[in-house]
């Protein structure tokens, strides 16, 4: 099988870069690579594996001849690129939410639902950060059926981008310092604060990054339009790492020993659960590495066959850049370019 020609989009943005640096990680063969910008952007240079490479402008005919486009670079732009890229011959995998809920695209966590890459037709979609790792720890426990799912989740600011970054490390030394700020990219103070919006509201009440986690889910999962799913989303003053607060009623029995046991073994999820030693997942533990993180394992108290947990996770690497060249490795192996 050949090696295929690979190119990064949004290469020089927060998730391109965690692509560059993740691709060279996993050791993805390829016959030949290149990173694409913005115009802004283009004449920069990216140091890959000791070789200085230029970024160039993304236009149509710089997709000439590539096989596997990675794609982090937001959901217009994918949307102006993926047909230039399926007509020219080459596969998108995408980072934003511009073709997550198409019927015809695959909605993919590598290690989860492998086999719906088979039905792609020039584009996968990877799905929302907090979404992704809720699929590691899901998936195995699914054959016990998955009746009712509440999820809260504690979402880090470099989920909103560098600028975000800049802002809550900004705000907090203005705080600090008892100095006025402005804050643009958060509707409320980030520094010291939990936000209970991310995203937009819908006519719901549920904000857009509620809905993707209820709607992702189930597409999946391939789960049950009955299954009922609930989500609350808030940004904290974290700058990396997202947690969630997971309530799962099943169909079957199922014990917190026998979760405990199961995840264990799951692929792409660590264990860490011995509250009495205040042993327990937090974000400076996910922080730059690759799995997610479970504990505060226990019998959910309102749910009949229920279980509550903890899970974290690295929101750049497993919900972002991570399984999206986890997914660039499946295709090659599968040789499905």
């Amino acid at each position: 099988m050949r090696k295929p020609r690979i190119a990064i989009l949004g290469a020089t943005g927060v998730v391109g870069r965690e692509i560059t640096k993740i691709t060279e990680e996993l050791g993805i063969e390829y016959e030949s690579i290149k990173f694409l910008s913005s115009a802004r952007s283009a004449g920069s240079k990216i140091t890959f594996k000791g070789q200085e490479y230029t970024v160039e402008e993304a236009k149509p005919e710089v997709f000439d001849n590539v096989d596997i486009v990675m794609a982090s670079a937001g959901g217009s732009t994918s949307k102006l690129f993926a047909p230039e890229i399926v007509k020219r011959g080459g596969l998108i995998i995408d980072n934003s939410s511009a073709f997550r809920m198409e019927e015809e695209v695959p909605l993919v966590i590598a290690g989860v639902n492998d086999e719906d890459l088979k039905k792609h037709k020039g584009i996968i979609a990877n799905p929302n950060c907090s979404t992704s790792q809720l699929m590691l720890v899901l998936e195995p426990l699914k054959r016990f059926g998955i009746k009712r799912l509440i999820v809260s989740t504690y979402q880090a600011v470099s989920g909103a981008g560098l600028a975000a970054i800049n802002e809550l490390r900004d705000d907090t030394i203005a705080n600090l310092e008892g100095k006025p700020f402005e804050n643009k990219c958060f509707k409320k103070p980030i520094s010291f604060n939990v936000i209970p919006q991310i995203d937009v509201f819908c006519e719901n009440g549920y904000t857009k990054e509620e809905m993707k986690v209820v709607n992702e889910t189930r597409k999946i999962l391939h789960l049950d339009e009955n299954t009922k799913i609930s989500c609350t989303a808030a940004r904290v003053p974290v700058f990396n790492g997202h947690s969630e607060a997971v309530d799962i009623e099943f169909e079957k029995n199922i014990t917190p020993d026998e979760v405990r046991e199961i995840l264990k073994n799951a692929y792409g999820v660590k264990v860490i659960d011995n509250p009495e030693n205040y042993e327990y997942p937090t974000t400076r533990d996910a922080s730059g590495v690759d799995p997610v993180f479970v504990g505060r394992i226990r019998k959910n108290l309102a749910f009949n066959n229920g279980i509550s947990l903890w899970c974290v996770a690295d929101n750049l690497r497993i919900g972002a850049a991570l399984n999206t060249v986890r997914i660039c490795k499946r295709v090659i192996e599968m040789g499905l370019f």
